[in-house]
C-alpha cells in the first residue's frame, strides 16, 4: 500500500530521515576530508556547470588536492530531465565511480539523487522509481550535495523531481520520487556560495522556501514534529528575503535564508506538500520555468484557496511574517498574511503572474548549461483554456496534490490555476 491510499485511512504518520550536515561560512572547504571520511576514491560530481562562477573548480580542485580521483558531468539542466539522469548513470558505470558529489541548487541535486538510485539498480531508467519508495535496494553510492542556492533544500529531504522526456510531447510529465533510499550521505550549506547567486534567482528560490515551509503547516497531514520548522523557516524567510535579494554580500541575509531553506525542507520532508509545488511542477513540465519562479507565482492564489480550511494556521503564518496581529479576529489575521506574501512577492522583484514571466528575462537562460533544445522547444504560456485545463488536469496527478488541506477537484482548482495564468493579485485582496 502507497503512502497516498493510507492517508486517508490511518492516523499513522512517518518521519522520513535526514543526512548528517555541515552548515556555515566556509563548510564547502571540507569537502575533501569529509570525502575521504566516507571512502570516496573516484567520483562522479554532478551539477549544471555553474557559469559566471569558479565554485564548482574550486571544489573539484579540493577534493583532487586531498588525493580524489574525479569525473564531472555538467550538464543537469533545470528542471532536470530523465536524459540528465541517464547519462550520468553512464558517465559513472563507463569510469567506475564509486560516489557522488552534487553541486548547485536542486536540479544537481535531484538529478543526482536519481543517478545513484538508478545505479543501485544496475541501470534502470530513472523513470521507473516515480512514486514512493520504488527502489527495491536500500544501498546505493554515497553522495555529498553542496547547495549553492538557499531554497530547495533536496540536500536533506526524501524527495526527488524529474521530468520524463519519454512521454507525449503535448502532454509532458514532471513527476515527484519520494525515497528515503535516496536521502545524501552528507548535506553543506555554505552561505558564501550563495554570493555570485543573481538577484531574480534569490528571490524565487526564496519563494520556494516560503512554499516549502507554508504547505507542511497547513498540510492535513498535520504532523506536529514538522510544525515547528515550517513557522520558524517562515520567519526567517520574512526577515531576510530581501536583504539576500537586495544586499546579496551580506553574510545576515544569506545564512539566514540557509537556515530558512534547510529547516523548511526538514519541515515538508515528513510534513507534506500541497498544490502549489503541484501547480509549480504542472508549469515547469510544459514550459520549463523555474521552480521557484513558479512557486511564487501560486502561493498568494493557493493560500486564498486554502485559507477557509485553516484560518487560525494563516494567522500564525501572519505573526511570523512580522504582522501585528493584535485585536484581529483569525480570519483578519489570515487576510493580513496573504497580504504579507503577495507585499513580499513584489518587494523582491516576482513577475505577479505567468503570462508577464517573459522567456529570455530570467538568469535561468544564464546559468549552467543554458538554453538547451528542451527549453527552446517549450511553448509559451498562453493562459487560454486549453492551457488552463492542461495544467490542471496535471496537478489533479501530482503526487504532492494529496496533502492540500482543501479537497482538489477540476472544478476547484481550475480557477486557482486560471487566477496563477492572468490574475491581478490586487483581485485576493479585495
Amino acid at each position: 500500500m502507497q503512502v497516498e491510499e493510507m492517508l486517508p485511512q490511518f492516523p499513522i504518520k512517518e518521519f522520513h530521515p535526514f543526512p548528517r550536515a555541515l552548515l556555515g561560512p566556509g563548510s564547502h572547504e571540507l569537502i575533501g576530508p569529509e570525502a575521504l571520511k566516507l571512502g570516496f576514491k573516484k567520483t562522479l560530481v554532478m551539477t549544471s556547470g555553474l557559469r559566471g562562477s569558479d565554485i564548482v573548480h574550486k571544489i573539484t580542485e579540493s577534493m583532487k588536492y586531498h588525493g580524489l580521483e574525479v569525473v564531472i558531468y555538467d550538464k543537469v539542466e533545470s528542471n532536470p530531465k530523465d536524459y540528465n539522469v541517464m547519462d550520468a548513470v553512464a558517465l559513472y558505470q563507463q569510469n567506475n565511480c564509486d560516489s557522488f558529489v552534487s553541486i548547485g541548487g536542486g536540479s544537481s541535486h535531484d538529478a543526482c539523487k536519481g543517478a545513484r538510485v538508478s545505479v543501485a539498480h544496475d541501470g534502470r531508467n530513472v523513470n521507473e522509481f516515480e512514486g514512493f519508495n520504488k527502489s527495491e535496494n536500500p544501498k546505493n553510492p554515497p553522495h555529498i550535495a553542496v547547495s549553492t542556492t538557499a531554497g530547495t533544500g533536496s540536500e536533506t529531504s526524501w524527495a526527488y523531481v524529474i521530468t520524463d522526456t519519454t512521454t507525449d510531447p503535448d502532454n509532458p510529465h514532471k513527476y515527484v520520487a519520494f525515497d528515503d533510499a535516496s536521502v545524501t550521505t552528507l548535506a553543506i550549506d555554505d552561505p558564501v556560495l550563495y554570493y555570485s547567486c543573481p538577484i531574480d534567482y534569490t528571490a524565487q528560490c526564496g519563494f520556494d522556501v516560503l512554499a516549502h515551509a507554508s504547505e507542511p503547516y497547513v498540510s492535513r497531514i498535520n504532523f506536529d514534529p514538522s510544525l515547528g520548522n515550517a513557522l520558524h523557516a517562515i520567519k526567517l524567510t520574512a526577515r531576510s528575503l530581501r536583504e539576500a535579494v537586495w544586499n546579496p554580500q551580506s553574510l545576515a541575509g544569506r545564512e539566514g535564508m540557509m537556515y530558512a531553506q534547510y529547516i523548511a525542507a526538514q519541515a515538508f520532508n515528513s510534513g507534506g506538500l500541497g498544490i502549489i509545488h503541484s501547480i509549480s511542477h504542472a508549469v515547469s513540465a510544459f514550459y520549463d520555468t523555474h521552480h521557484g519562479l513558479n512557486n511564487a507565482i501560486a502561493l498568494p492564489r493557493v493560500w486564498a484557496f486554502n485559507m477557509p480550511v485553516h484560518y487560525k494556521r494563516f494567522a500564525d503564518i501572519a505573526d511570523a511574517m512580522g504582522v501585528d496581529t493584535h485585536g484581529m479576529t483569525d480570519v483578519q489575521a489570515a487576510e493580513a498574511a496573504l497580504a504579507a506574501s503577495i507585499r513580499l512577492l513584489r518587494d523582491v522583484g516576482i513577475p505577479e503572474n505567468f503570462v508577464s514571466v517573459k522567456q529570455d528575462s530570467y538568469s535561468k537562460n544564464r546559468l549552467g548549461v543554458g538554453p538547451t533544445k528542451f527549453y527552446e522547444n517549450s511553448k509559451v504560456i498562453t493562459g487560454d483554456g486549453p492551457d488552463i485545463d492542461r495544467i490542471t488536469n496535471h496537478v489533479l496527478g501530482d503526487a504532492c496534490t494529496p496533502g492540500n488541506p482543501k479537497e482538489c477537484t477540476f472544478e476547484t482548482v481550475r480557477p486557482v490555476v486560471e487566477h496563477c495564468m492572468t490574475g491581478d493579485l490586487d483581485d485576493l485582496l479585495s
